[in-house]
This record gives C-alpha cells, structure tokens and sequence, in this order.
C-alpha cells in the first residue's frame, strides 16, 4: 500500500499530466514560478532571500521556484542540478550569476549556442539558439543536494518542458543527479554509470524517436577549480552533442 507521501506525488504527477495537455511557456513558467511543494526547498529557498549574502547585500533576491529557458526549437537541452543559492536564486533565471553559468555559458557560446559568454541578470540580452538550459529541481536546496522525494516532485515540471521542447534531439546532462533525472524521464531502466563524455542512445516512445543522453561532470566550483573539469573536456561535450543534433554519426 502506498503511504501518504507517496500517494500525494503520484496525484501531483497525474494533475500536472492532465495540464500538459494545455501547456504553454507561460502556463507553466507561472506554475514553476508558485510552486510551493516541498517545505524544505520552500523554507531554504526564502531564507537564503531574506539572510543574504554579503557581496549581493543590496541585491532584491528571486527566491522562487526557477523556469528553464532557451530556444522553443531546441534540439540541445541542457539539464543541471538545481538553482543556485545566491546563482539562480538570487536572479530567477539558471546559471545566472554565478561561475557554474559563466563555464557554461562560455561554452556554449564557443559552441554557437549563445549570443554571449556570460549570463549576470534576466536582462542582460543572452539569447539561446538551437538549446534551452532547465534544471531537474526548480528549488535550490540546503547544501545542493535535493532528496529523490523532491526530484519526483518536480519531475513533472521536466516532462512538460520537454513535451514542448517538440525538436529537442539531445539532453546535456550536467552531473549524475541530472543524468538520473534525464534516465528516469525518458524510462532507462538498466543506466549505465555515469562518467563525463559518456553517450547513452534512447530510442523508445517517451523520447519520440532517436535521443541521445550526454554526459558531463557538472560546472561547480568543486570541478573546475580542482581541475576535475576543464575547459576543453566541456568543449567536446557540446561538440559531441552538436553532432548527435544535427544526425551525424
């Protein structure tokens, strides 16, 4: 039998299914945006709005629930963690001001995906071509680290996203937490263990015809100041999905 817990998740799951149906962009950014699920993400989340940190002392904090955002005719979707503390929560856009962003994006504008190198605010004039960047929970949560219960919930906002995102060919996972999420999603019962470049070929209902998974070690500061993820290795991940994108073998 399924305890209480469990039975609120699965009836979340299926309300948000039966919106799918009528999604639009907007609809949902105003879901995401008001979603108050999850009273840890919701408790840390606002306290790391009110008790902020030194450097953005003067900064209106977003403290919300995060949208993905990007192109509607991706075919590259970038899929991370979470929202960062003082990143995306303190902006109300992922890998905003933050270092993980300024690596992504810095990438992704050498692959041609961005307009510019760098992602400070909601109103700096970045604009995605052919990639939209969304996150596994729309929260940031106490020390980065969401619990399975709470990428359940917010799955459903993942699978809506995607159900839009009508030419998306390939996701970008960012870390293992994002590549468990992008495994569960499309149904990969049998995943194979996670490593930085790796490649996982999906064909199967839920992907809606040939997609591919790419692996990458997350931008954190933990990775790129360690030397764990350079540069060059997040090059060739896009390089790697560019080509998948566009049919290449």
């Amino acid at each position: 039998m399924l305890n209480l817990s469990a039975s609120l998740v699965a009836s979340a799951i299926v309300n948000q299914r039966r919106r799918a149906t009528t999604d639009t962009p907007v609809k949902l950014r105003r879901e995401i945006e008001s979603c108050r699920a999850c009273p840890r993400l919701v408790r840390w989340r606002e306290s790391v709005a009110r008790d902020k940190r030194a450097a953005y002392r003067s900064d209106v904090y977003w403290g919300r629930p995060v949208a993905g955002f990007g192109d509607a005719k991706a075919r590259i979707v970038v899929l991370g963690l979470a929202p960062g503390a003082h990143g995306a929560n303190r902006t109300g856009r992922v890998f905003t001001g933050d270092r993980s962003g300024d690596w992504l994006f810095r990438a992704m504008h050498r692959a041609g995906l961005a307009n510019q190198p760098e992602s400070q605010n909601r109103d700096d004039g970045l604009v995605l071509s052919d990639a939209f960047v969304t996150v596994a929970v729309r929260c940031a949560p106490p020390d980065n680290s969401p619990t399975p219960l709470e990428r359940k919930k917010c799955a459903p906002y993942l699978e809506r996203e995607m159900t839009m995102l009508k030419q998306a060919r390939v996701v970008v996972c960012l870390g293992n937490f994002a590549y468990v999420a992008a495994c569960e999603h499309f149904g990969v019962a049998r995943r194979p263990k996670f490593g930085h470049g790796l490649v996982v070929p999906i064909d199967n209902a839920v992907a809606g015809g040939n997609m591919h998974l790419v692996c990458s070690y997350h931008p954190s500061q933990q990775n790129t100041f360690t030397g764990r993820l350079t540069e060059p290795m997040l090059d060739a991940v896009f390089a790697t999905a560019l080509r998948l994108a566009r049919g290449a073998c």
